[in-house]
């Protein structure tokens, strides 16, 4: 009878903790974060050194201990930004035809080799998905010699209802574009070469035009196999390219999708490209705070929350504006794991592990300071009970919805039902599997080196809204999705964070409190 209402006693204590997170204390954070003085968050500029040390000076304050390099606040995370100079020219030719394709209206680029120039001349092979998958008997390579040539290849994957097939209609890492870079380069290609489409890509040409930029990239290592060219081209100049060689768009569309799909050499076609590269090298960091758990023996193991503080910085204007501020991706975000840090450390008693809060940078550059902090953790990724990961929520007040793609994945999924009930949130499927969202945001990288870990997201169905709400406002502001426009506004509704980061909070504490650490991922 005393432990139960030990129990209760507990359980009223923690409640009450948890109701003092206030969504009005994370709208300063979310203003000033996505200011035009902050000049979009980019990755080595001064307005991303300007949000971490915010980031950092908050958590200080919160009185979170460093939990980075040398008893600081940051974890160094060594990058390499790559620009491709004004002038590259990238041509398709065939017998007496040529086509020659225009920066950011017909391709985008990048180089994965570093160097400060890069120049080929290639033939062109087509190689469907560009998948190399033995679990699902599939191969595009197989048959094909690509060393020193180009590939041309499509985004996603082969289509499928079967769940023992690429997962059915949720998209594998086989689908993305990072894979995609990554086997061409194991192939021996120079360049690779996405059509892109928006079905396949889940998202239109402007956004890869908006990351015709600098990329930071992770530093690569001496002789680790790298592209001359990573290159995404429109669907029209993808229609061309391959006309160039008797084919048509759809057909070659058709011929990826089957399995026995054989690579096939473009006729003729040489791909020629000549860049000149500006390069220069990145010291941006990651930002980790860490309330100590109350346990000896468990405080050694840790909840980890985590949010990307970076956005696009200063890019192509829009109506005049060059400023990719990131208020929604992700100074939300960042909003919300600020207060969730603040609200832990103020705990007492504190949860029996500790709790680690981690602001990682380059997310938008492809994972790259979540990844680096998986690969050179301040902390043991076997002693890291889960991640939960924060990233890009709704200004427009309180939803009766959740939306936590991978955590099924995991062993204490049952515990996420439970809390997200007590919270009057319904968790739903991710709406839209074939996106391939579970590898698109930073919990993939701790769930790749198989820590349990999943993005905590927000529905659509607002509370006292009608059914339509969302979609009447996305329709009212348009898509603000990588564009100037993701500012903060005033008017903003900040009930449905504070929703998200008590209930962040809450299922937090109690993977901090269990007794055993949860069982490891499998993030394939």
């Amino acid at each position: 009878m005393k432990s139960a209402l030990l129990l209760l006693a507990a359980a009223a204590t923690l409640s009450a903790q948890i109701d003092r997170v206030e969504g009005e204390r994370i709208r300063p954070h979310v203003k000033f974060l996505s200011s035009d003085l902050l000049e979009g968050r980019g990755v080595g500029a001064r307005g991303g050194q300007l949000a971490a040390e915010y980031i950092a000076a908050q958590f200080a304050a919160a009185g979170l201990k460093p939990g980075g390099e040398n008893g600081t606040y940051f974890q160094r995370v060594p990058l390499r930004s790559v620009e491709v100079e004004p002038g590259g020219i990238l041509t398709a030719s065939a017998g007496d035809k040529s086509i020659s394709f225009k920066w950011l209206d017909d391709f985008v680029a990048t180089s994965h080799t570093q160097e400060p120039a890069g120049q080929f001349d290639a033939e062109a092979v087509f190689v469907g998905h560009g998948i190399v998958a033995p679990e699902y008997q599939w191969d595009d390579y197989k048959g094909v010699d690509v060393k020193g040539k180009v590939v041309v290849l499509f985004t996603n994957e082969p289509p499928s209802t079967d769940a023992n097939f690429f997962k059915g209609k949720a998209l594998t890492y086989y689908g993305r574009w990072t894979y995609k870079y990554e086997e061409a380069a194991r192939q021996g290609a120079v360049a690779a070469i996405i059509i892109h489409t928006t079905p396949t890509a889940s998202y239109g040409w402007q956004v890869l035009r908006a990351n015709g930029r600098a990329q930071p990239q992770v530093r690569r290592a001496a002789g680790e196999p790298a592209l001359t060219l990573a290159a995404w081209v429109t669907t029209d100049a993808g229609a061309q390219l391959l006309g160039l060689a008797g084919k048509t768009f759809d057909e070659m569309l058709q011929a990826a999708d089957k399995r026995g799909f054989k690579a096939m050499p473009l006729g003729k076609m040489h791909v020629a490209g000549k860049f000149n590269f500006k390069l220069q090298d990145i010291e941006t960091v990651n930002v980790a705070g860490v309330v100590p758990g109350s346990d000896p023996k468990l405080s050694s193991e840790a909840v980890l929350y985590s949010a990307h503080w970076d956005h696009l910085g200063i890019g192509q204007p829009v109506n005049g504006d060059p400023i990719y501020n990131g208020a929604i991706d992700n100074a939300t975000g960042c909003g919300l794991l600020i207060e969730m840090a603040r609200a832990w450390s103020s705990m007492e008693p504190k949860p029996l592990r500790s709790g680690w809060f981690v602001a990682v940078a380059a997310e938008e550059s492809g994972l790259l300071g979540s990844r680096y902090f998986a690969d050179h953790p301040m902390l043991p990724a076997a002693q890291i009970a889960a991640n939960l990961n924060f990233d890009s929520f709704s200004p427009y007040g309180r939803v009766k919805d959740a939306i936590m793609t991978g955590a099924d994945r995991t062993s204490f999924f049952p515990l996420v039902q439970s809390i997200a009930e007590r919270h009057r949130l319904t968790i739903k499927p991710d709406g839209h599997p074939e996106s391939g969202g579970y590898y698109r945001s930073d919990h993939y990288s701790f769930a790749r080196v198989g820590i349990p870990a999943f993005s905590i997201n927000m529905g659509g169905e607002y509370e006292g809204r009608p059914s339509d709400y969302a979609a009447q406002k996305a329709k009212e502001e348009g898509s603000t999705y990588h564009q100037p426009t993701d500012e903060y506004k005033a008017a903003w509704d900040f009930s449905g964070m504070e929703q998200f980061a008590r209930f962040g909070l809450a299922l937090g504490v109690e993977i901090g409190n269990l007794e055993k650490i949860p069982a490891r991922v499998d993030a394939k």
